[in-house]
């Protein structure tokens, strides 16, 4: 549940859980989809929060992707490039959060969206608060 900001690097597996790796923060900031925090108690609210991202497909992927579209399966390059901007993303939330004086984000959510041919956005946002 806890996540660093900006330098981390944040690798979601099929299980939910978050592995960081790279340099470890200074404080972290943890995440819950809920509106609590388990074992917390929320002591101040300190607004929205939010992290986004924009990423390309590259013509290498695409190449890959159309050959695995006619053959079925997954398109790992492209599972890589979301789970990289939904880290980017998380991250960008973290010190969102932490600069509006969060140590936590509740009610996280996540949100993709196209925005132009090749390019998505992924936005993270959230309750940022101080919990104890």
């Amino acid at each position: 549940m806890l996540f660093a900001s900006r330098r981390a690097t944040l690798r979601l597996t099929t299980r939910g859980t978050r592995h960081l790796s790279d340099h470890a923060p200074a404080a972290a900031v943890a995440f819950s989809t809920t509106d609590s925090i388990p074992g917390s108690t929320v002591v101040q609210f300190c607004g929205l929060a939010e992290g986004s991202t924009v990423r390309a497909k590259n013509v290498g992927h695409d190449l890959l992707a159309g050959f695995r579209q006619i053959v079925g399966g997954e398109i790992t390059s492209y599972t890589d490039l979301l789970q990289e901007a939904r880290a980017e993303a998380m991250s960008r939330l973290a010190d969102d959060a932490t600069a509006k004086g969060g140590n936590a984000v509740i009610g996280l959510r996540l949100v993709s969206s196209s925005v132009s041919a090749g390019a998505s956005e992924i936005l993270a946002y959230g309750t940022a608060v101080r919990v104890e």
